[in-house]
């Protein structure tokens, strides 16, 4: 089989790579020339564990190219993937679709035989009908039909979550797309993955669904959290209680400063805004962003109060930046209320993340930027870790001690153990447990 990939986003180069791995013939397509000389040159736009190797084998077996030449990409492709960015328009928190409906039309003026256009962006209900008819409409003799198949990809994970997934989804409505589809995941059948076919407008909601859903669950528990904190009982406790529920499942119930990235921000938003304007306002949804948004506000707060209730003229330590570990993707990263916040209150913050500095320096300014994590505590008033690389999970304590001006950590993470940090000596602060001070 041959497909196009248009766009080589995260998304549609994780999608792109993995067919590949199939066996499938992809062309991947993107308007952006720089990048694309980039992959041709080996290199990642992004950063995700394992992509660079497969990318490098898919290349040298001639079964995935890149072009900036959308024709090349689309003639004579069984199905034609549109994988463009679908953020938040501003001033209404709707999904901007322009990308999708231009991918759409530039398509439809290059196809030369049936085809599947298959949506891959996240993009609310009715967009693939939409697509359908801009097709139609530019190109009336064309021969197609038009699918939504959603991704469900963990940055960090995406890999083996596109290898050997939970689930895939496909809305078709036509037998001959179902069976272009089924093809093309022939190779999950052999591992039994479930396959799900549903109509365009289902298969698109349950993206969204799935993926507020998510969101609810970290906004609960970070509720909670608060909860614990002023009752004094233990978050991870209280979700581990909860998590064993096997209606429930642990998944996600994670306390934290909030969630972030390229999803679960602009998803929840735009359902709200679906929601609202089909009559159907989701009240739930709507608390989760306010919760969430509320949160990231409050980790700087958190911070300043473990500081004696002022960073004025003091410096802060931060450990990551980026939304979660495993990725340099810093869209909607707690730390991006968190540090200028802390900027504000008239604090120097020294940072270190494995991966985010470059995007990092393009959105926070003033930031001193260290080669490692110790390099920033260096005459440190306090240590701040926001971000759980597991090269945090296990800092030597003694040399961290020694290095900061006082023995102060802010663990937005919940990574080490309040007693432990006692006996060694610090004033521990974190997320919905028993705040620990050594009293030294």
């Amino acid at each position: 089989m041959r497909i196009g990939m248009v766009g080589v986003g995260y998304v549609g180069l994780v999608s792109g790579a993995c067919f590949s791995e199939f066996g499938v013939e992809v062309v991947c397509i993107d308007k952006d020339a720089a990048k694309i000389d980039r992959l041709r040159n080996g290199e990642m736009p992004i950063y995700e564990p394992g992509l660079e190797t497969l990318v490098e084998k898919s290349v040298a077996a001639g079964r995935l190219s890149f072009t900036t030449d959308l024709d090349e990409a689309v003639k004579g492709s069984d199905a034609v993937f549109i994988a463009v960015g679908t953020p938040s328009r501003r001033g209404d928190g709707h999904a901007d679709l322009s990308y999708v409906y231009q991918a759409a039309e530039e398509i439809a003026g290059a196809m030369d035989s049936y085809t599947v256009v298959v949506t891959k962006s996240t993009v609310p209900v009715g967009t693939g009908r939409e697509v359908s008819r801009i097709i139609a409409r530019t190109r009336p003799d064309a021969e197609f039909d038009v699918a939504s198949n959603p991704e469900f990809l963990r940055e960090g994970a995406a890999i083996n979550d596109f290898m050997r997934p939970d689930r895939v989804v496909i809305g078709a409505d036509s037998d001959r797309a179902v069976e272009v589809l089924r093809e093309l995941y022939r190779p999950l059948y052999l591992l039994e993955t479930p396959m799900m076919f549903t109509s365009l407008e289902t298969a698109e909601l349950t993206k969204y669904a799935a993926n507020t859903f998510l969101a609810t669950k970290i906004s609960f528990i970070n509720e909670i959290a608060e909860l614990c904190q002023k009752v004094g009982a233990d978050v991870q406790d209280v979700a581990r209680g909860i998590g064993l529920d096997g209606r429930i499942g642990g998944k996600f119930l994670h306390a934290g400063p909030g969630y972030g990235g390229s999803c679960f921000p602009k998803d929840t938003l735009a359902l709200v805004r679906t929601a609202r304007d089909a009559g159907a306002p989701i009240t739930i949804v709507e608390s989760v962003v306010a919760v969430n948004d509320a949160r990231k506000a409050r980790m700087a707060d958190k911070i300043i109060a473990a500081c004696g209730g002022s960073v004025d003229g003091k410096t802060i330590a931060v450990l990551g930046v980026t939304f979660k570990p495993n990725t340099d993707d810093m869209r909607d990263s707690p730390s991006l209320d968190i540090i200028p916040a802390l900027q504000k209150a008239g604090a120097t913050v020294h940072a270190y993340d494995p991966q985010g500095r470059e995007e990092a320096e393009k959105m926070l300014d003033g930031v001193v930027w260290c080669d490692d994590a110790y390099a920033t505590m260096e005459n440190a008033d306090c240590l701040a870790i926001v971000t759980e690389w597991n090269e945090f999970r296990a800092l030597d304590l003694k040399r961290v001690k020694e290095l900061l001006n006082r023995a102060v950590m802010v663990d937005l993470r919940n990574i080490y153990k309040p007693q432990e940090m006692r006996a060694a000596g610090f004033d521990y602060y974190s997320i919905g447990r028993p705040i620990a001070v050594s009293g030294g």
